[in-house]
């Protein structure tokens, strides 16, 4: 699919409900957690020409609350190790446990890139300060930003599913009252894209003509929602759902994927669609292997950077970084892009690897 189409199918996804009615997703610096192998380096630090940096400080990266779990250490340190052997520079992480954090980390400068950041995130950033632009996008299965897209997901739990049926497939009609989980109102899949689905296809009813986004997040006279949960990562979200304090949940199936398998015999991101946790999944699913739930909402969404602040980084810096990540090596660096059920930043499929993608990419979602 050409580049054009699909920024146009993705914008008028995006302008429409959540197509569920289709048949079958401190101090004085921001606090975070620090990682306990903070320092990244490379034997290999003398192998690029930006490595005789004019600046000797160690790089910060800021980390988004879905990547800063225990088991995404490995990937953490080794994007790290990438960065030293493309600048020289050591690398310290920064651990969040909010997207706000991250978010403000970048756009202050108090760090110097954000991993892996959604698009909003990016665009909230960017409002704060321009200096805060896309780095590199993970592609597609084609290796281009053709099909370089991820599921915006809204969850049941398996059993609860007819609730939200009409016909054969599913409606937004019967989530209102309901008690709702989000990721973080700065999350694109996890809030932004859900919400906005819920308002277009709300406001065309006589009841929640005028509804907005305080109506959804609860903040008006007349809540949409019964209850409006965070989860503040997707994974939490999810466990919202799954530990009964929520009836339905917002979740992005890159940021699940070491945790959830399709069912038997089911599809991956088709509505209707049932997942099971994974037998021996990690924190905070380690007591819910088995359960399930069901797909009632998906939507694709523009995949989402790693950014940098140029007021921190030099050109050839820059340059050198984007270099080393938009290599063959990296493409095929496990810790990287793994196999599904891994904890690698992106799992592997085709000929998908980073790409460089220009800030305006990003117009639709704008």
């Amino acid at each position: 699919m050409r580049k054009h189409m699909i920024l146009k199918t993705i914008t008028a996804l995006l302008l429409m409900s959540v197509i569920i009615g289709m048949t079958g997703c401190s101090s004085d610096e921001p606090s975070g957690t620090a990682d306990s192998n903070n320092q990244a380096t490379s034997s290999n630090a003398s192998t690029n020409s930006a490595n005789t940096p004019t600046n000797t400080n160690p790089i910060t990266i800021v980390w988004y609350p879905n990547e800063s779990s225990n088991d995404h250490e490995p990937s953490r340190l080794e994007l790290g190790n990438l960065i030293t052997q493309a600048t020289g520079r050591t690398v310290e992480h920064r651990l969040t446990t909010d997207y706000v954090i991250a978010i403000e980390s970048i756009a202050s400068g108090s760090a110097d890139i954000g991993a892996v950041f959604g698009a909003i995130g990016m665009l909230e950033a960017q409002q704060r300060n321009s200096a805060v632009q896309p780095l590199v996008v993970n592609t597609g299965a084609s290796g281009t930003l053709d099909d370089a897209i991820y599921y915006a997901w809204l969850t049941v739990n398996k059993g609860e599913e007819d609730e939200y049926r009409s016909g054969d497939g599913f409606s937004l009609e019967n989530i209102q009252g309901k008690r709702m989980s989000f990721v973080s109102n700065s999350s694109t899949s996890g809030f932004v894209v859900p919400s906005s689905g819920i308002v277009n296809h709300f406001s065309q009813t006589a009841e929640w003509s005028n509804i907005d986004e305080d109506d959804i997040l609860g903040l008006s006279r007349n809540p949409f929602f019964r209850e409006v949960l965070f989860g503040g990562s997707h994974q939490g979200s999810l466990f919202n759902l799954l530990d009964g304090r929520a009836d339905i949940a917002a979740a992005c199936d890159t940021c699940v994927d070491a945790y959830v398998e399709p069912s038997a015999g089911q599809e991956r991101n088709k509505i209707g669609s049932v997942y099971t946790i994974q037998q021996g999944a990690a924190a905070p699913f380690e007591n819910m292997a088995g359960q399930e739930f069901v797909l009632i909402g998906v939507v694709p969404v523009l995949n989402g950077p790693i950014v940098y602040n140029s007021q921190n980084l030099s050109v050839a810096e820059i340059q050198a970084i984007r270099d080393i990540l938009i290599s063959d090596e990296t493409a095929n660096n496990p810790l990287i892009f793994g196999e599904s059920g891994d904890f690698a930043f992106y799992t592997k499929s085709g000929d998908n690897r980073f790409a460089v993608a220009e800030n305006s990419w990003y117009d639709p979602l704008r």
